[in-house]
């Protein structure tokens, strides 16, 4: 949980953000009016959610900026590994035409040096064994053919070479744009997740104080408010969030899909162990029993390897239980983007809301082809 306890009642300020929010003499005021109780309800609840819809909206900017600095550095990676083996095939395309060149020459000077025509008349008229000289002329005559067909080699060589001079030369290029294009998009996903950090701490610090308010004025604890209000945000969310996991497993079977990534999400923690153990803790505050978490298991194995930064990079679902589009976890904190905890918390609230039971909705995956939840 985000909250843990009851946020002592202090008399604050009002913060000088768009949001309208309550202070807690608006609470007190308004606990002895049942009326005004269930009008400062509503407006401690509409507080929170404006809180949130801002930060959400910061950090799935912050993501989407990330999976595209991530998506540049793969780009340059692979140019880089393009430009750098063209550029081998060229200089070895260069060393064969050297030496195709090189022995042309060689054999151009042994043709001049036995082949002159004051040399040939000398021998025709001195010859004493006339097949020995119809042997030289044999050699002679292949010797000219070996010269020519090395010279044909050379030429190929010289011109494979030059082509792949050229192709190494705009795969150069293109890694060098490629490499400004990766600077420019890690810069961007670094300020990106900067501002949603700064929305993010300042909306944790907000909705602390107001789920504290809630369980004020409706006299239980912040920890009950937080899991009501993430509980009902998730069951207005479910039917969206279960058409549109179906229409995205629908659309890889018919669209070449590019499969999951990790964006390098800063502050993110990725620890499949510690997220199953955090999800097993807290299976009772939803009604489940242990006998439920094998299905848990199975379930989040397969979609996303309980992985807190895992990002379809089709559909655009992320986090351990897949959310689609990612930024309907910001129902369960602001922190969603980085924190496996809050992930958590949202996608067994949708499962509790949509399936009943993690059983019931690991059933479900597996009964559809494609597979969705």
């Amino acid at each position: 949980m985000v909250v843990g306890a009851l946020v002592a009642p202090v008399v604050t300020a009002a913060p000088a953000s768009a949001t309208d929010y309550p202070t807690w003499q608006d609470v007190q005021k308004a606990k002895g009016n049942a009326d005004a109780k269930a009008a400062e309800v509503e407006k401690v609840q509409a507080a929170l959610q404006s809180a949130q819809a801002d930060a959400a909206a910061k950090s799935q900017t912050a993501l989407d900026a990330s999976a595209k600095a991530t998506k540049a550095e793969a780009d340059l990676s692979e140019a880089t590994q393009t430009a750098t083996s063209l550029q081998s095939q060229a200089d070895e395309a260069s060393a064969t035409a050297t030496r195709a060149q090189t022995r042309a020459g060689q054999l151009a000077a042994n043709l001049y040096r036995d082949g002159s025509t004051n040399q040939m008349t000398t021998r025709i008229a001195t010859a004493k064994n006339p097949d020995q000289l119809l042997y030289q002329l044999g050699a002679m005559d292949q010797l000219s053919s070996t010269w020519a067909g090395v010279m044909d080699e050379a030429s190929v060589a010289a011109k494979t070479a030059s082509s792949l001079h050229d192709q190494a030369k705009r795969a150069e290029d293109e890694r060098a744009s490629l490499a400004q294009a990766a600077e420019e998009r890690s810069a961007a996903a670094k300020t990106a997740e900067q501002k949603a950090d700064a929305a993010v701490a300042s909306t944790k610090d907000h909705s602390n104080e107001l789920y504290a308010q809630l369980a004020s004025l409706n006299d239980t604890t912040a920890a009950t408010e937080q899991q009501y209000e993430v509980g009902q945000a998730v069951a207005a969310q479910a039917a969206a969030q279960a058409a549109a996991a179906q229409a995205a497993a629908e659309a890889a079977t018919t669209t070449p899909s590019t499969g999951t990534s990790y964006p390098s999400t800063s502050g993110v923690t990725v620890d499949p162990a510690a997220a199953k153990a955090y999800a097993r803790s807290v299976l009772g505050n939803y009604g489940w029993g242990d006998d439920q978490y094998g299905c848990l298991v199975s379930l989040w194995t397969q979609e996303s390897g309980w992985r807190a930064n895992a990002l379809n990079s089709s559909s655009g679902a992320y986090g351990i239980p897949q959310a689609l589009p990612a930024s309907k976890l910001g129902a369960a904190g602001a922190d969603w983007r980085t924190n496996a905890n809050t992930q958590i918390n949202w996608g067994l609230a949708y499962i509790k809301g949509r399936y009943g039971t993690p059983c019931g909705a690991w059933n479900h995956e597996m009964s559809v082809n494609p597979h969705w939840y």
